[in-house]
C-alpha cells in the first residue's frame, strides 16, 4: 500500500511528493529532489501498515 505525503527539499525548500509503501514496515530510503537533484534522506515511521511519521534530512547531516 503506498501513501503520498509532501515535504520540503531540505537544501533548497523545493515542496515535493513523494510515495511510500506502507506494507514495508518502518524504512529508510532516498529520493532525490526535482529541482537541485540532491539527495534527500527519508525515514518512515509506521506500524501495522499506518504511516506514523517521516523525517527527511539532508545527507551530509
Amino acid at each position: 500500500m503506498l501513501e503520498e505525503r509532501d515535504i520540503d527539499c531540505p537544501y533548497c525548500g523545493e515542496n515535493l511528493t513523494v510515495s511510500i509503501d506502507c506494507s514495508a514496515g518502518s524504512h529508510d530510503f532516498i529520493e532525490d529532489c526535482i529541482v537541485c537533484c540532491r539527495p534527500i534522506e527519508l525515514h518512515a515511521d509506521i506500524d501495522a501498515g499506518q504511516l506514523l511519521g517521516l523525517k527527511a534530512r539532508r545527507d551530509d547531516e
